[in-house]
Order: C-alpha cells, then structure tokens, then sequence
C-alpha cells in the first residue's frame, strides 16, 4: 500500500520517515519528496508498506501525531494523474485568436 506523509519537517529525511513507519511493519520503500532546482524538502513524502493491514494500522496511529513538533498528515495515496500535453487545455477555445 502506498502511503502519503504531509507537513513533514524540512529536516525529516528518506531514513527517518522509514523509521516512523517501520514499527507498525516491513517498509519497502519511503521517500521525502524534494525540490528539483534547490534540493529542499517540499514537506511530504510517500512510504510504501507490504502488508495492507499494516499499512492501515500506520495511518490510523500516526494521522495527526506530532513529530519534530509538527503534527504530521497520513493517508492513503490517490493515484498519480497524467498530465496532459495538450496546450489547447490553458487555451480555453483552442483558438489561438
């Protein structure tokens, strides 16, 4: 199950964000997601767990709890939408006048 972490920490790394998780279960994966240009964290991340159950015994603990003094959000992660290529989309008309 794919998990999604908010209002992180700046400081909060890909290895302590696998921490928090992995009392609850195996972690396949955890990462803190980053700024391309400056390297920063943006503030959340993604964790990864095995087993569903697990999985759903994290989020209902830790949604809401406080750590490095921020009370942090979890959920369940919603499916990346595509972006669309299609410059007509910020057009409106498609029209170019």
């Amino acid at each position: 199950m794919n998990i999604y972490v908010s209002n992180l920490s700046f400081a909060v790394q890909d290895e302590d964000l696998s921490s928090y998780f992995a009392e609850y279960g195996e972690v396949s994966s955890a990462k803190v997601i980053t700024d391309k240009l400056t390297g920063r964290s943006r503030g959340f991340g993604f964790v990864e767990m095995a087993d569903d159950a697990a999985a759903q015994k994290a989020i209902a603990e830790l949604d809401g709890a406080t750590v490095d003094g921020r009370a942090i959000r979890v959920n369940v992660a919603k499916p990346r939408e595509e972006k669309s290529n299609d410059r007509r989309s910020f057009a409106g008309s498609g029209s170019r006048w």
